[in-house]
């Protein structure tokens, strides 16, 4: 089903899953996957590798996902994309029954310099889309703290406005562990004419490494309540895992209460811990 009509219904709920690399089975995830089904999620999203080295497992993944009868929603990134080469991938997919896809313009590999690709801007890669596969739902990237790589808040909110003016039906969000910028963002963008849905991307906090490098890379804040948890577990994960999924379900429910349109877990793979937390929270409301 295409996103775009059904944010139009319904408060969505959905995970991100990574493919395997390469000379890696399969079989791992697959068993992943079928304990998420569980939780009947809208739709899961597949990422593929730094300079599109796995986009080949990619479809494998949604493959597995569209046979269980779900809605698979694969990534597209400006990095290393030639025109030719999103064709020859759209033609798997479209074989698929995919109706969905995440643009971005992806994170530059170490050492370069653009994208050497055939687009610079996610922008430009929604534009392609639109005009070439008009039937397709487009999903876009969008920063509530600010990308960290934006000049200014005004310079940011105005390259998602041009996502939205180029075609994008729905945008989800980069991790941000803080629910009051998340809702001072939405103020933000409504105020300048961004419409389409916002679905929430949360990255669980489950060890102290990972939390701390993923929010730097992304220029995401660290707010009061996670750094104490940091502070005083960093040492011990077993009692920062607990403390950090409990930090990780109060903050849903705060951004359930911020009005959210969609909540959409980065799972890490991972089955127990996005279990623990899915646990915790009154599903229901995604109904």
């Amino acid at each position: 089903m295409k996103l775009s009509e059904l944010l139009k219904s319904k408060k969505t709920f959905s995970f991100e899953v990574f493919p395997p690399k390469a000379d890696k089975p399969l079989e791992p995830l697959s068993e992943t996957l079928s304990r998420l089904y569980g939780f009947e999620p809208d739709f899961i999203s597949i990422t593929y590798g730094a300079g599109g080295t796995n986009k080949g497992r990619s479809v494998d993944v949604c493959g597995l996902v569209m046979k269980a009868g779900l809605t698979a929603m694969p990534h597209f990134t400006c990095i290393g994309n030639t025109r030719g080469k999103i064709e020859e991938y759209m033609a798997d997919y479209i074989s698929l029954g995919i109706e969905n896809i995440l643009l971005l313009r992806g994170d530059l590999p170490e050492g370069w310099s653009g994208t050497r690709g055939d687009f610079t801007h996610a922008s430009m890669l929604i534009e392609y889309f639109k005009e070439r596969h008009p039937g397709i739902s487009l999903g876009a990237a969008a920063y509530p703290e600010v990308h960290i790589e934006s000049e200014s808040v005004e310079t940011d909110v105005a390259y998602l406005k041009m996502k939205q003016d180029m075609g994008a039906d729905f945008f989800l969000t980069q991790l941000c562990h803080d629910a009051d910028a998340y809702a001072r963002f939405i103020e933000r963008i409504r105020r300048a004419g961004v419409t389409i849905p916002v679905i929430v991307g949360l990255m669980p906090i489950l060890s102290a490494p990972g939390t701390i490098r993923m929010s730097l890379s992304n220029g995401c804040s660290i707010p009061s309540g996670l750094a104490s948890i940091i502070g005083r577990y960093e040492d011990v994960p077993e009692d920062f895992l607990k403390a950090g999924k409990d930090f990780t379900i109060r903050l849903i429910e705060r951004y359930i209460a911020a009005g959210i349109d969609g909540l959409h877990l980065y799972t890490l793979n991972k089955y127990q811990d996005i279990a623990d937390i899915v646990g915790g929270v009154d599903m229901t409301r995604f109904k």
